[in-house]
């Protein structure tokens, strides 16, 4: 992740207001009320005193300096060079003096601070052996001083220090947790914005390739007949030609509608188009569907024909393209709950039956939606077959929504 500027821009810089003003705020004002206040105390001797206004000083900017670089870091946050020697140079100073004039409710805020600051810049484990080292490791300096000097405070000597360290330190790292979450999170979200962007745009690539595949593909035929039969049968090669000049229009509107995100392929036009572009090309094609499923349009849901429709269509480009076919099939029909539309020929031999990327791209959103897509060849017979359930797959295809538009 980007550091601060790039969270501000994504909605952080509240919240970024908040964890500031909540920890290096907090901790620091606490810092400078307890610590200040026993500088100012006219009881205290006056090198005590000046040795911890100097320390405070250095503590209270390491600490601002610290939070600020780690509340602006990324996922592996490393603290500016110096600071944390400087914080702990002035720590140690601030829980000396004090100790020194067994002041024991004073002295471990300062170290506690620096503790929880330098915890929030390592990971779980090493985090965690950190607190439970200093924890229990407070109650030895208070309690040894209180003990040689047999003053009797020593189970509040023992006690007190390890308490505020925890409590310094869990104070620190809730809100820290909770700005590292909220990052998180916010570059789910940017990291869901963009694939979100790039499924668009393969979709779009998808149904563009699906397009002028297809109306190439066949303006090149008709073009091809239309050659043979300018000598032979002029006014059929000039119907040709017109055929090719609306192929052409057709081609172009179907582009703009792509572009305008508001085409959407249908199986009923694309099986009825196969019939006449494969009649056209001399290939016998036995059409077998289930009228229920063709005329009950509640029966499958517009997602599933359209899924469908991007297949036959690919079938009959890809037919066209690879294939010498002499006879073709195409078998259409619902049962169980599941749409199943199967385009065979007796090509394959011709080219080998190489699968192109457009069924490859196909056989993903299928598998999206629920359905799967396959082919076989034996010899050379050649068969295609798609499958979705009739009901499900629109709830599946997060990208047919779009295209709804």
């Amino acid at each position: 992740m980007r550091k601060g500027a790039g969270r501000d821009e994504t909605g952080l810089a509240g919240f970024r207001r908040y964890t500031w003003w909540a920890v290096p705020g907090t901790n620091v004002g606490i810092l400078v009320l307890f610590t200040g206040e026993w500088i100012l105390d006219g009881d205290v001797p006056v090198q005590p005193r000046v040795f911890s206004a100097a320390a405070l000083v250095v503590e209270a900017v390491a600490v601002v300096v610290l939070l600020n670089a780690r509340l602006s870091a990324g996922s592996r946050p490393r603290p500016p060079s110096g600071w944390p020697a400087a914080g702990a140079l002035a720590a140690l100073v601030l829980a000396a003096c004090p100790l020194a004039l067994r002041d024991y409710g004073l002295w471990p805020i300062a170290p506690a601070i620096m503790t929880a600051v330098t915890a929030t810049y390592l990971d779980r484990r090493p985090r965690r052996r950190l607190v439970a080292a200093a924890v229990p490791a407070a109650a030895l300096p208070g309690g040894a001083v209180s003990l040689l000097s047999g003053d009797g405070d020593l189970l509040y000597a023992a006690l007190f220090p390890p308490g505020i360290t925890a409590f310094v330190v869990w104070a620190m790292l809730g809100p820290m947790w909770a700005w590292d979450i909220a990052g998180r999170l916010d570059e789910a979200r940017r990291m869901s914005a963009e694939l979100a962007v790039k499924d668009e745009r393969l979709r779009f690539a998808a149904d563009l390739h699906d397009i002028q595949g297809h109306h190439l593909q066949v303006i090149a035929l008709k073009s091809e007949l239309a050659a043979r039969l300018a000598e032979a049968d002029p006014p059929r090669a000039a119907a040709e030609m017109d055929a090719v000049r609306r192929l052409a229009a057709d081609a172009l509107r179907d582009t703009r509608a792509v572009v305008l995100g508001y085409r959407r392929t249908s199986l009923d036009d694309e099986i009825a188009n196969a019939t006449r572009i494969l009649a056209s090309a001399g290939i016998d094609a036995r059409m077998t569907v289930d009228p229920t499923a063709v005329s009950d349009t509640a029966a499958v849901s517009d997602t599933v024909r359209h899924l469908l429709g991007l297949v036959m269509r690919e079938a009959t480009t890809n037919l066209l393209r690879h294939s010498r076919a002499g006879r073709a099939s195409v078998d259409y029909r619902v049962a169980g709950g599941v749409a199943r539309l199967q385009v065979g020929n007796d090509g394959a031999s011709e080219t080998g039956a190489v699968p192109g990327t457009g069924l490859e791209a196909l056989a993903d959103r299928l598998r999206a939606a629920g359905g799967d897509l396959t082919w076989t060849r034996d010899a050379d017979r050649f068969e295609l077959t798609a499958s979705l359930p009739v009901t499900s797959a629109e709830h599946r295809v997060p990208a047919a929504k779009a295209e709804d538009r």
